[in-house]
């Protein structure tokens, strides 16, 4: 069993800047691409709840690149839990170029996201919810912490 979760992807020419190569706002569609899937997917709870009122706040993301890619390469976009707080989710990505039978690591991106309740005018922090946690659990480098529904 593969230790993340991944969504496939080809590369179209809209992605791309006038050189020739992916512009970089794309990786972060990506990020978030696959994280809706996992949860279309894995925790499709989640998705209702956010109907509701859940919140998934995105506090950070980043990437780093290591190589090009362009027009029609297929890429693999593997997400990782990092870490898992109370209220907050740490992911991690990698994007791999597949390519005649190989792959090549071509970026790295992490996103911090938090879990919030309320309208928009007044949210809270909420806990993640349970059905995350344990979708979340099967992608995690390391075993993580009990949640108590005393916090």
């Amino acid at each position: 069993m593969e230790s993340y979760y991944e969504i496939r992807h080809v590369v179209g020419f809209e992605e791309t800047n006038l050189v020739g190569n992916v512009y970089y706002v794309n990786y972060l569609r990506w990020q978030g691409r696959c994280r809706e899937m996992f949860l279309k997917e894995k925790a499709p709870a989640v998705l209702a709840d956010i109907r509701g009122d859940l919140k998934l706040f995105t506090l950070k993301v980043e990437c780093e690149f290591f190589a090009e890619i362009t027009a029609f390469d297929e890429l693999s976009v593997r997400m990782r839990l990092e870490d898992l707080t109370q209220t907050q989710v740490g992911f991690a990505f990698d994007y791999v170029l597949l390519r005649d039978g190989f792959e090549e690591l071509v970026a790295r991106g992490r996103q911090r996201v938090a879990c919030m309740r309320g309208p928009n005018t007044d949210t809270r922090p909420t806990l993640v919810p349970e059905e995350l946690r344990e979708a979340l659990s099967h992608y995690a480098a390391k075993a993580l912490p009990v949640q108590s529904a005393a916090g």
